[in-house]
Formats: structure tokens, C-alpha cells, sequence
């Protein structure tokens, strides 16, 4: 059984309809008005409206002049550690060809997605990392043109500092000050200045997320990110500031950011409880992180370390923390998340910045049938088959009386017509 110590409210689903309404008739608007509408939503939203959305060359070398040489450091380190990463994954991945039966050659091939767009947030938060997670690993893949795009800051001077450095770090081919579902809408449709893409990836709010989901199918996505997620794992060798701590580190994303802990032991579930209630005050984002903690943090005591398992993939969390005494325990038995850490030492913020993990993770309990971000998402997986002589005139009438129970006789008619022209 399980016990809410603290329980989320429930989620009205009239915004999620208002923002379908509103994505649906700005993608219409870009898809039918080219960059005339891309400017006006730029104007209307973001106050921005340069000559050229692309940034050019001479911006980005006197934007990265004015960074210090230790931020170009951090973000070229968290560059090399995602690229040795999906380095790593793509060595994993084969390509083959093997002949079976005799005569019959099949095989895979790994082929790069061509054209990719990165989005990069901007908002209440540059996600200077985003721009490295999207953008890095699509260039290890392969991939030969990465549009990457994100909006301007507040004050107009186009895109945060940093986040441009990140972009240009990663190998981004084009880069355009752009932010929103016109940005998105451009990059998928095509503009008079702007080629499409043939996919979109990267996280963003609720109206990038429903972009992405309407545009998908005019180009591939990575997957729908909606808002971030945490959950904690932890029994009573945990610490209650570190577990308290971690939680609202999410929490600070947003105010629809959620945050469980799941534990076997209530005195643990209650100190977490008043661990929380000390640090909100001392946060410089504590506003928020109260707000998204009121509204969706959860606190649930469990009777064993299997019903701890069961809830969490239930749960199926975007980021899954396990402080427990045997944090490996878990890792072979839980199935739901999107990414994993054990034990105290493993914190969400190393991967979401510079570990080289991908922080681009399924939300919505989307972790009950994919991971994240990959390299093998910008690899399209094909097939092909070549057949001897001998072995067509052996598969053809295998194929031709299963077209034959199916009712599909065009299909058998080109089995048979080989069988007949190769036997002579």
C-alpha cells in the first residue's frame, strides 16, 4: 500500500486545448506567409525584428570576444564529455550484410538524417546545455546541415552570449535568432530565407511541445518534452537535504514542474517534508520553485523496496534518483525512466550540464516505451536485399501463396512472373 504524505493537484486540460488552438493557427499562418509571418509573430512575441534572422559570422566572433575564457572552457568540456558519450553510442551501432540462405543477401545501413533543426530555449532560463545536448550529438551522428535557432533576450540584443558560443562550439551550420512556434513552423516548412529541415529536436515550452506534435510527419521529431520531472527514490540512509534539494532543483524550472519522492520509510518522507519548507526561502528562484512545489510535489511512503520499483515505473519519470543503500539493487530491476541516477554522488544537474548523458529525456510518463535524445535518433536504420537467380526462383512460391491468402493478387503476380521467366 501507499501513502501520500503530500499530494500533486489535479491538471485541467483547458490550457492544453487553448495552446493546440493557438500552434494550429500560427503553423498555417508561417506555412501560407513565408518569412512575412515568421516576422510579424517575431515582432508580436519577441519584440525582435533585425534585416536578418541568421546570425552572421562577425556577430559570432564579437559575441564570443566578450565571453570570459572560463565560460568558453566549461562549455567546450561539457561539449568533449556529450561527444565522447554519443561517440561511444554510435560505435555501438553496426552496420551489416550476411547471406542467408544461399543466395539471398541481406543487410542494415546506417544513414544520417540530411537536415536538422536544434531548438534551443531561451525564457525564463537560457538552456545554454541544450544547445550542446541537440546540437553535438546530431554532428557525431552524421548529420551534414544543423540549423540550430533560439530567441532573443529580453533587451534585444539578440541571443544570449553564451548559448550563441555553445551554438557555434557544437558545429551548428546556420544559426538564427528565432524563438517560438515561428521558428519551428519556418524551419519545417521552409521560408524565401530559410531551407527546411527534415527534422526538429530539441525542448522548449508547452507551445514548442505542441508545435512539435502538430508538425510531426511534415519532419521527424526527437520526442515531446513537456515539463521536467523528477523523481527520488530514497530510504532512510538518505540525506534529507540532499533529497530535499534535488527536488526542488526541478522545481525551479517552472511552475507545472513536478517533483515525487518515494520512500519505505516515513520518517524519512516527513524530514524531506520540512527539508523543503527550510530551503525554499534561501533559493534565488523560490518563487517558482514554491509555486511548482504547492501544485505537483509529491511525497509517497511505500511498505517495500519492490513497491518502491513498481510506483516509480508507474510513474515512468523523466529523471529517476535512487539514494538507497543499494542503489545498483534498483538498476536492475527498474524499467520506467529516462534517465537514471544512483546514489547521492549522481545528481540531475550533472547530466542536464556537462556530465555528457543527453538531458533531451521523455516526459508524460513517455519513459514506458522510449529514452531520450541519442545519437541513433539522427541515424535512419534501412534495410536492403539483393537475391541470386536460384534463390528468387526458391522464395517466389513461398511469396506467391501467402499473396494468395491475403487476397493480394497483384503482389503474387510478380512472384509468379519470376518464377516463370527464371526457370525458362
Amino acid at each position: 500500500m501507499r501513502e501520500y504524505l503530500k499530494k500533486a493537484r489535479p491538471r485541467s486540460r483547458e490550457t492544453d486545448e487553448a495552446v493546440a488552438r493557438t500552434v494550429e493557427r500560427i503553423l498555417a499562418d508561417v506555412r501560407s506567409g513565408g518569412d512575412a509571418a515568421v516576422r510579424r509573430y517575431s515582432e508580436q512575441f519577441d519584440r525582435w525584428s533585425p534585416p536578418s534572422f541568421r546570425v552572421s559570422p562577425e556577430t559570432i566572433r564579437e559575441v564570443t570576444a566578450t565571453l570570459p575564457e572560463r565560460v568558453r572552457a566549461d562549455i567546450d568540456f561539457s561539449r568533449d564529455q556529450i561527444a565522447s558519450f554519443a561517440r561511444r553510442q554510435r560505435d555501438s551501432l553496426a552496420e551489416f550484410e550476411v547471406e542467408a540462405p544461399a543466395g539471398v543477401v541481406l543487410g542494415q545501413r546506417l544513414i544520417p538524417v540530411a537536415a536538422v533543426a536544434a531548438y534551443v530555449p531561451g525564457g525564463r532560463y537560457p538552456l545554454v546545455a541544450s544547445a550542446l545536448m541537440s546540437i553535438v550529438t546530431a554532428k557525431v551522428a552524421g548529420v551534414s546541415r544543423l540549423v540550430a535557432c533560439s530567441p532573443p533576450v529580453a533587451d534585444g540584443r539578440g541571443i544570449y552570449p553564451a548559448t550563441l558560443y555553445a551554438m557555434t562550439s557544437a558545429g551548428a551550420d546556420e544559426i538564427y535568432c528565432l524563438g517560438g512556434v515561428q521558428a519551428l513552423a519556418a524551419m519545417a516548412y521552409g521560408t524565401e530565407t530559410i531551407r527546411p529541415v527534415d527534422m526538429l529536436v530539441g525542448p522548449g515550452n508547452q507551445y514548442v511541445a505542441e508545435a512539435k506534435r502538430q508538425l510531426f510527419g511534415v519532419v521527424g521529431i526527437d520526442l515531446l518534452a513537456g515539463p521536467t520531472e523528477i523523481l527520488v527514490i530514497a530510504d532512510g540512509t538518505a540525506d534529507p537535504e540532499v533529497v530535499a534539494a534535488d527536488l526542488l532543483g526541478q522545481s525551479e524550472h517552472g511552475p507545472t514542474s513536478w517533483a515525487v519522492l518515494v520512500t519505505p520509510s516515513r520518517a524519512l518522507g516527513e524530514a524531506v517534508i520540512a527539508e523543503v519548507e527550510r530551503l525554499l526561502p534561501t533559493l534565488p528562484t523560490r518563487e517558482v520553485a514554491a509555486e511548482s512545489w504547492a501544485a505537483n510535489g509529491e511525497v509517497i511512503v511505500v511498505a517495500s523496496d519492490e513497491e518502491a520499483v513498481a510506483v516509480s515505473d508507474e510513474y515512468a519519470p523523466e529523471h529517476l534518483e535512487v539514494q538507497t543503500r543499494d542503489p545498483r539493487w534498483y538498476l536492475e530491476r527498474l524499467r520506467n525512466y529516462g534517465s537514471l541516477f544512483l546514489g547521492e554522488e549522481a545528481t540531475v544537474a550533472y547530466s542536464d550540464k556537462s556530465v555528457g548523458t543527453n538531458h533531451i529525456l521523455p516526459t508524460g510518463r513517455a519513459a514506458r516505451y522510449t529514452g531520450g535524445l541519442w545519437v541513433g535518433k539522427f541515424l535512419k536504420t534501412v534495410t536492403y536485399q539483393q537475391l541470386s537467380r536460384a534463390a528468387s526462383i526458391r522464395i517466389a512460391p513461398v511469396v506467391a501463396r501467402i499473396c494468395q491468402l491475403e487476397g493480394m493478387l497483384a503482389h503474387g503476380v510478380t512472384a509468379d512472373l519470376r518464377l516463370r521467366k527464371y526457370r525458362g
